[in-house]
């Protein structure tokens, strides 16, 4: 039984219906587009297969186009099965890569056909061409997401920076997305090399799992062995409201982190004072997860207004608040530098920087890192992954 009458009923019901058809209709359009153009690329273009290899090349297609949305639904869906969340995100990242030099692959078929190659040669180059390219960037792009990254080091010049405080080490990881592909040695290898810089700040800026602790609990435990000579602090990522963000928040706080949950710590050395604050991710609000969502004025309640603060946010779009605040250097992940090349023109149109640092307004600067893990697929291609290494210096 129901208290809603039923013209009320009827009228709520189809427009849900009608999102639910739209939405549908876009994830066919674009895994059409995905699938259809390699297809179309590698065995119909004017190749003139042999009639048994263009029927298996297609049906390997219809089964890889067919496989996707149910190993996404068996392995991201309810039954968070992680083979299928694997098996499916690697025949994701697969697809991208051979639907973005298929694409290309246009342009060498152009070059053909102004040198004067007929078909089925030039149907043929093409195919190879683009089949040796896609099989290059998948193995490079495995190695590139799975290897320990590199270090990367940046001197930061800040205006207020106390004269004790110059040469500060802030060393810098974040979206470890520890997930179905386990990687608990790899999270050892990632904390070796932080404890190599001998950092006084390590800061971790979110989306560490990708699931509850209980489920990655191993793969983070490392962490719990960061050594950082004045603090070890934490924030939210957009990907820990898609499981247990207070969980993680917990867990952090239980090996040891300061965890920044809209708070700041203050970081001393030679009478000179740092504020290091924190704020939830952007998400977090509109996750419907109680008592979060990002305030950086509670962040900052009680802060010196006289000292310099750096800021954790994972995303950098939430400068915009940090320049208002007056914030001098705002941290951040979120991007991956775009993972997997030409992505990073994607996340461009939603953040106002994809990595490196930038500036905005008079004092507020931006760190944006590419991220130390991967997320979903496991390849970067031209996007390398990274642990940062920032010295803070007296302007």
């Amino acid at each position: 039984m129901t208290d809603t009458p039923a013209e009320v009923v009827e009228s709520i019901d189809p427009p849900r219906r009608s999102r639910h058809w739209r939405r549908l209709v876009v994830v066919l359009a674009i895994m059409l587009l995905l699938f259809g153009v390699p297809w179309w690329t590698l065995l119909a273009a004017g190749a003139a297969w042999p009639t048994a290899v263009f029927v298996v090349g297609t049906l390997l297609f219809v089964a890889a186009f067919a496989a996707l949305p149910l190993l996404m639904m068996l392995g991201h869906g309810r039954r968070h099965l992680d083979w299928a969340a694997s098996a499916g995100d690697a025949l994701l990242g697969a697809a991208w890569i051979m639907f973005v030099w298929s694409v290309l692959g246009q342009l060498l078929r152009l070059a053909l056909l102004i040198a004067g190659v007929e078909d089925p040669a030039r149907g043929r180059l093409v195919a190879g061409a683009v089949l040796a390219a896609v099989m290059v960037f998948l193995v490079w792009g495995y190695a590139e997401a799975m290897r320990v990254p590199r270090v990367r080091k940046l001197d930061v010049a800040i205006a207020r920076l106390g004269s004790g405080l110059d040469g500060l080490r802030v060393a810098l990881i974040t979206d470890t997305h520890y997930g179905p592909i386990d990687r608990a040695r790899w999270s050892a290898s990632v904390v070796a090399r932080v404890n190599e810089l001998d950092a006084d700040v390590v800061c971790h800026v979110g989306d560490i799992a990708d699931g509850t602790v209980d489920i990655r609990e191993e793969q983070a435990r490392p962490l719990a062995s960061v050594a950082a000579r004045s603090a070890r602090v934490y924030v939210t990522g957009n990907h820990e409201y898609f499981s247990e963000a207070q969980g993680w928040l917990d867990y952090m706080e239980s090996i040891g982190w300061a965890a920044l949950h809209n708070r700041h710590i203050t970081v001393e050395r030679d009478g000179a004072r740092l504020i290091v604050a924190g704020v939830d991710d952007a998400t977090a609000e509109a996750s419907g997860v109680r008592g979060h969502g990002a305030n950086l004025e509670s962040a900052l309640t009680g802060a010196d207004p006289s000292l310099p603060v750096l800021l954790l946010a994972h995303q950098p779009k939430q400068v915009a608040h940090a320049m208002r605040a007056g914030v001098d250097l705002q941290v951040s992940g979120h991007t991956h530098g775009g993972q997997i090349w030409p992505f990073n023109f994607l996340v461009r149109l939603d953040q106002p920087v994809v990595q490196g640092l930038s500036r905005h307004g008079e004092r507020t600067q931006l760190y944006t890192s590419r991220g130390t893990g991967f997320w979903g697929p496991p390849f970067r291609v031209f996007a390398p992954s990274e642990i940062t290494l920032l010295t803070l210096r007296r302007a």
